[in-house]
């Protein structure tokens, strides 16, 4: 559902990569910006679509993910407000490579992919920028890779939960994790079954890693969470 454009904010507003452009380009980009409200689980691309749009979340959660066998899905990220996505495809000239869909009601911002690829060719430093972007964006991807390949199942969902506070902090109480993820979901994060997704947390909360109450998590000792996932 788009939303009216006398509603949206300003890109450079919220992601400050946007900032480098001139006010002549920002002015560009704005009026090539769309403001599209996705439901919960709703998809917004799928593996092989062609991009039509650059894209920057500006609330909710989202989830990139590769379909697997078995119906079974591995989430390779999992993004927080004003992350940009769906870039990489436009700049390489090709499809995308992964699914993205709401992980819960979510508001994006769509940037027309001429537009985008207009102010990469005249602005050599938002250009850099993307870049630089794109290079983080694939050194966390081939960390994610050999973790989720190498690591055991205690590792693995060790650094999920991790990775989960870090992208998304934690509640008022400063030890539950501001993210409610259904089991299975968190599985498709670390790569297991549902199964020993729920086997594992079992076992953390003995251990007096964490706690459990429904879908909210706290972490009582992440220094021993930490060294769990180091050690894979």
């Amino acid at each position: 559902m788009k939303i009216k454009g006398d509603e949206k904010q300003k890109l450079w507003e919220m992601n400050p990569i946007w900032n480098i452009l001139t006010a002549e380009e920002k002015m560009y980009i704005d009026s090539e910006t769309e403001a599209v409200m996705y439901n919960k689980n709703e998809i917004i691309h799928m593996e092989g679509d062609t991009p039509t749009h650059m894209m920057m979340l500006v609330s909710g959660k989202i989830r990139i993910y590769k379909e697997g066998i078995d119906q079974r899905s591995l989430i390779i990220r999992m993004l927080k407000p004003f992350d940009i996505f769906g870039y990489r495809a436009i700049v390489a000239n090709g499809t995308y490579n992964s699914c993205a869909s709401a992980f819960e009601n979510s508001i994006v911002y769509r940037v027309d992919r001429a537009a985008f690829m207009k102010v990469i060719q005249q602005n050599n430093a938002f250009c850099f920028s993307i870049m630089e972007a794109m290079a983080k964006d694939l050194a966390i991807s081939e960390l994610r890779t050999v973790n989720l390949t190498q690591k055991h199942i205690r590792g693995r969902l060790a650094e999920a939960l991790l990775s989960l506070k870090h992208n998304y902090g934690l509640d008022e109480d400063e030890v539950t994790i501001s993210m409610y993820m259904s089991r299975e979901d968190l599985a498709n994060l670390s790569n297991m079954t549902t199964s020993n997704a729920i086997r594992t947390l079992s076992q953390f909360a003995q251990e007096g890693l964490i706690s459990v109450d429904g879908r909210k998590i706290k972490l009582l000792n992440e220094e021993e969470l930490v060294r769990i996932s180091r050690l894979g």
